[in-house]
């Protein structure tokens, strides 16, 4: 790896430091002009996640070495200590003198020769310490602490998780949220294509495949560039949809003929396995506030090939009258913390715990209005991509408590068997999934 990217990699943290993202542009635009490998490419976001996912170990292992309080530590320097940190701790593949010599001649290029010798003599002694696999082990007399720096996961987020769990049940989860082999999910559009096919494209294409272990026309693929240069994905033969996103619609299980209204389209993908469910018979209206994201659902349908999905700017927040009453089937996959998806987007678990407090009255409010749009005998489906149960299983209490005419009925998912109360909870570590819940109930019948 040049230094050339390490650079790369530390612009990469120095944006997220500051703006809690990556340019729009991507790693692409933290070379300066210069052009990349596209392996060099790929070790640069494998790095950047991999900071992210261990940050708090990465400052404890730092703060095992330093001679001076990490809090004192300037943060360029410190991004740099934690990227170099990462290679020794981490990456087999990348001899350890080789991290600490760039980690070194980063700082000579930010700072000083002072500062360099102090980034040289830490990066040598966590060096040593690793070569000898004697690294310094995290306290465990608090396990909520012990948890939180060894898997770096906010203490709060990580108490939420053991009063679900338990600590052994949530350091597996903690663990899986740090892999760094995270399959890409790709589902295939069978109204144009089959397995077959799509199989053989993205082997032309140096893809490393295999076949979800049950679900046939699902993919999970490994080791390639960008999606949109794949000839199946060009083609609209694949779209990328994990597997919980999947099964959300096996559970909704829309019919060839019916009327589908997705409230909270974006990105489009529950809209298009519906419209794939139904055999491309029916109606879909993808609903969504951001026309941005819309224009990208469109996008996507075209490139698809779908003709029975339309589009619509709607506030899910917002009655229209129009829709009262209309729909066989509702999706109501409202906003949520997103703590099911960390294993994917590791900033996500830094997100302010009090900017989550928020959220059920706005998830309450949303499923309510979504709910007018369900005819009698219809069926509203309740999802969200977290697992904290305030977001679900409290929502649902809350909603079937003052909608009298819904309840929760029983579903059958493949893989997983009968749900025979209506609600389930997919952990990563247990399902493979993201982590998501879903919530299925019907409108009665009108008397």
């Amino acid at each position: 790896m040049r230094l050339i990217a390490r650079e790369a990699t530390l612009r990469a943290l120095g944006t997220y430091r500051r703006y809690g993202s990556l340019p729009d542009k991507g790693f692409g635009s933290l070379y300066d002009g210069n052009t990349s490998d596209p392996r060099e490419s790929a070790l640069v976001l494998q790095i950047f996640n991999g900071v992210l996912q261990n940050m708090a170990y990465l400052d404890f292992i730092v703060s095992s070495f330093s001679s001076m309080d990490i809090k004192k530590i300037h943060p360029l320097i410190l991004d740099i200590l934690r990227l170099s940190v990462y290679q020794i701790i981490f990456l087999d593949r990348i001899p350890h003198s080789a991290a600490v010599n760039e980690g070194v001649l980063l700082a000579k290029k930010q700072s000083n020769p002072r500062t360099a010798g102090f980034v040289n003599a830490v990066l040598r002694k966590v060096a040593a310490s690793a070569s000898q696999d004697c690294l310094p082990e995290v306290a465990n007399e608090d396990e909520f602490q012990y948890l939180s720096v060894k898997y770096s996961h906010p203490e709060w987020l990580v108490r939420e998780f053991c009063g679900r769990l338990g600590p052994d049940e949530t350091e597996k989860l903690l663990r899986i949220n740090n892999s760094s082999d995270t399959p890409m999910t790709a589902q295939v559009n069978t109204l144009s294509t089959d397995v077959g096919t799509v199989l053989s494209s993205l082997a032309a294409d140096g893809v490393e495949t295999s076949q979800h272990e049950w679900l046939s026309d699902c993919v999970l693929m490994r080791r390639f560039g960008p999606v949109e240069s794949l000839e199946a994905f060009k083609k609209g033969h694949i779209y990328i949809q994990d597997v919980a996103a999947r099964l959300v619609v096996l559970a909704a299980d829309p019919k060839p003929g019916q009327y589908v209204i997705d409230g909270c389209a974006a990105p489009g993908g529950k809209s298009i396995t519906a419209a794939i469910k139904m055999n491309g018979i029916g109606k879909i209206l993808a609903c969504d506030v951001s026309i941005s994201k819309l224009e990208r659902i469109k996008e996507s349908v075209s490139r698809l090939g779908i003709g029975i999905i339309s589009v619509f700017e709607r506030n899910a927040l917002e009655r229209d009258q129009l829709l009262t009453d209309k729909a066989d089937v509702v999706f109501a996959d409202v906003p949520c913390s997103g703590f099911g998806t960390i294993r994917k987007k590791p900033d996500i678990r830094y997100k302010p715990q009090e900017k989550i407090s928020g959220l059920t009255n706005l998830q309450r409010d949303i499923l309510s209005n979504l709910a007018t749009y369900v005819k009698p005998g219809g069926t509203l489906l309740y999802s969200t991509c977290t697992v904290l149960e305030h977001e679900n299983e409290g929502v649902i209490e809350s909603f079937l408590s003052e909608h009298k005419d819904f309840s929760a009925v029983s579903f059958e998912l493949p893989g997983l068997g009968r749900v025979p109360d209506g609600k389930i909870t997919l952990w990563p570590h247990i399902h493979g999934t993201d982590g998501f819940f879903i919530c299925k109930m019907r409108r009665s019948e009108a008397e």
